[in-house]
C-alpha cells in the first residue's frame, strides 16, 4: 500500500517543534532548508485522527533538501476533543499563524495541503503573508465527498453529523479567500478523491490552475520518489515567488 510504504521510509529528524496550543497534536514540525521560502505542509486523511503527519514526512525531507524551510502541520482531527468543525480549521489558522511569526526572514510563504489537507489549504486561503496555495487531490468538494460516502462518511463526521452545516465547510461553495496564486495538482487516476473536483473548482474559480497527471494516484503526489514528484515541486516553486 503506498500509504504504508511512505511512512517506512528513513527521514530526518525535524530540527524544531512549534506548539501552537495546549493539545499534543497542535504541533507543526519544522525542518530547517536553504533559503528558497517556506512550504506549510497540512496532510491529509479524510480530517480522521488515525492519519497524522508522519505520512508526509518523505515529501517535508525532499522540500528541505531542495531549498525550502517546511512546516508540517498537525491539527486536531475527528475522533480527537475539539476535532472537526470548528476545531481543525482553528487549528489550521493558529498553525499558519505561528510560522508566519516567525517566516519574514524566510522568503515566501506557500501553504500546500494534500487530499483532506488541499481542502484545508484552500479554506485557509491565502489572506496576508501567504505568497498562494497548492492544492494536491484536494477534497474541494464536500458536499460530494457526503453524497458519495467518501472517507466512510467522512464529511458527517467532520461536522459532527449535523450536515446542514457542511455549506459552512463546503470549499466548492465558499468563495476563494486572499489574492495569491492558485495551483490545483491532481492525478488523472485517483482512486480516493476523484480529479473531477479539481476540475469542477477550477471551473468554478478564475484564479486557479489545475495540473492533471495522466496515469497518476493519489498518494504519488506526496511521493519525492514518483514520476509526479516534478510537477508537484514545478507547482510549488511557481507560487514561491
Amino acid at each position: 500500500m503506498p500509504y504504508y510504504e511512505l511512512l517506512s521510509r528513513h527521514v530526518r529528524t525535524p530540527d524544531r517543534v512549534i506548539r501552537y496550543g495546549p493539545h499534543p497534536d497542535q504541533v507543526v514540525d519544522l525542518l530547517e532548508g536553504g533559503g528558497r521560502g517556506v512550504v506549510i505542509l497540512v496532510h491529509g486523511g479524510f480530517w480522521r485522527a488515525e492519519y497524522d503527519r508522519l505520512h508526509v514526512r518523505p515529501m517535508a525531507d525532499a522540500l528541505a533538501a531542495g531549498g525550502y524551510t517546511v512546516c508540517s502541520v498537525e491539527y486536531r482531527r475527528i475522533g480527537h476533543e475539539g476535532g472537526g468543525h470548528p476545531g481543525t480549521f482553528d487549528d489550521i489558522a493558529a498553525a499558519v499563524a505561528a510560522v508566519l511569526a516567525e517566516a519574514p526572514a524566510r522568503g515566501p510563504v506557500v501553504l500546500a495541503g494534500h487530499s483532506a489537507g488541499g481542502h484545508l489549504a484552500l479554506r485557509h486561503g491565502c489572506p496576508g503573508g501567504i505568497a498562494g496555495v497548492v492544492a494536491l487531490a484536494a477534497l474541494s468538494d464536500v458536499g460530494r465527498t457526503h453524497a458519495e460516502g467518501l472517507g466512510g462518511g467522512a464529511a458527517a463526521a467532520l461536522v459532527g453529523g449535523r450536515t446542514e452545516l457542511l455549506p459552512e465547510v463546503d470549499t466548492m461553495r465558499l468563495p476563494w479567500r486572499g489574492d495569491g496564486a492558485l495551483v490545483l495538482v491532481h492525478g488523472a487516476k485517483d482512486r480516493v478523491v476523484p480529479v473531477e473536483m479539481s476540475r469542477d473548482y477550477a471551473a468554478r474559480n478564475p484564479a486557479a490552475k489545475l495540473v492533471e497527471l495522466p496515469d497518476v494516484g493519489h498518494f504519488k503526489l506526496i511521493d519525492p520518489l514518483s514520476r509526479a514528484w516534478p510537477a508537484v515541486r514545478a507547482a510549488i516553486d511557481e507560487v514561491a515567488v
